[in-house]
């Protein structure tokens, strides 16, 4: 009788990272269910100010720690931890636990300003840590082929970029609204992801000169100290003479809840990504050459947790700094030189 085989030895269980969440409104907990569905890694803890919103993300990580403040939170042993707050404590929300030696995934905007910004990644520079942030439109399907095809030539040289993001309703929080909490209106909250989304194709080049015009309830806006934007409109030149044109609103009379598109201009060839009928999550990408149209994706693509996922992975391998979050305080500056350009009254 032939002999039985020895069993096969059994794979090595490696640990998940332990993630704790701060934060755990809608995006928190889409983001938690992201990292949770890829595998990747442990919710060890939850923190938020809204007992309801602690009890929703527990019911998805019910062995998960519920704690009562941030300082708690830093307090457990983590190894990443994903912020989810108001505009206003990203920076020194992701500044205190960076020190703490945690590597963090934020929310966009990182911070209110450049100088925020900057803070933040000195402080994960000196940490030697992991630092990511929820850019989420990198992560659709369509923007990722557009932009293969931008690096490979395809488009030859992209001298003009349109993007615009008009949301019919606009946020439903009131911080949104206090310039001191968000740090300005839909150029921050929506334009921030107009502004990564062009630079991050071209290959972040030299900005050369902004323009732009930022609007409240139809007047031009006044006093940004007493109000935010909620229509903005950016020219951004860069070098060798290149535009990219932003446009973007909330309480937009658009006919739909959204309108969101992406169109690169070559003179080889052109490309464009564009929202499905009104739709936040759908999304089409099209190559156009001439009058043909070659499609590169189709609408259906889970995006959504897409860049927190991918975040969460390279934790698993290192938690070291990530010299590419450099890049963040190129949209950063551009956001600045935004609210610098736009004229008063």
């Amino acid at each position: 009788m032939t002999p039985l085989s020895a069993p096969a030895a059994a794979a090595p269980v490696l640990s998940l990272p332990r993630i704790g969440f701060l934060g755990v409104g809608w995006i928190g907990r889409h983001r938690m269910e992201a990292m949770i569905g890829a595998g990747t890694v442990e919710v060890a803890a939850i923190a938020d100010a809204l007992p309801g919103n602690s009890a929703e993300a527990a019911r998805l990580a019910p062995r998960a720690a519920r704690l009562d403040s941030f300082d708690a939170l830093l307090d457990q042993d983590l190894d990443g931890l994903v912020i989810a707050t108001p505009s206003a404590l990203h920076a020194q929300q992701s500044i205190r636990a960076l020190e703490r030696g945690i590597p963090v995934f934020c929310q966009k905007p990182l911070g209110r300003t450049l100088m925020e910004v900057q803070e933040v990644i000195g402080a994960a520079r000196r940490a030697d840590r992991l630092l990511g942030v929820d850019l989420s439109y990198r992560g659709t399907a369509g923007m990722r082929a557009i932009r293969d095809r931008v690096v490979a030539g395809e488009l030859g040289d992209v001298h003009a970029v349109d993007l615009v993001f008009h949301n019919a309703y606009g946020p439903d929080k009131p911080w949104f609204y206090d310039p001191l909490l968000s740090g300005g209106g839909c150029m921050m909250d929506l334009g921030v992801h107009l502004i990564d989304l062009a630079l991050w194709t071209l290959g972040f080049p030299e900005v050369e000169g902004i323009s732009a015009d930022l609007f409240s309830k139809g007047r031009r806006l006044s006093d940004r100290a007493a109000q935010v934007e909620d229509h903005g409109l950016a020219t951004i030149r860069l070098a060798g003479g290149r535009l990219i044109r932003i446009a973007c609103s909330w309480h937009l009379h658009a006919g739909q809840d959204v309108v969101i598109a992406a169109e690169f201009h070559g003179d080889r060839a052109g490309a464009a990504f564009r929202n499905v009928g009104g739709s936040f999550y759908d999304f089409t990408a099209d190559l156009f050459r001439g009058t043909t149209r070659e499609t590169l994706t189709t609408s259906g693509d889970a995006w959504g947790g897409y860049m927190a996922a991918a975040w969460a992975d390279r934790l698993a391998r290192s938690a070291g700094f990530d010299p590419d979050c450099e890049r963040l305080a190129c949209v950063a500056a551009v956001l600045d030189g935004i609210y610098a350009a736009a004229p008063d009254g």
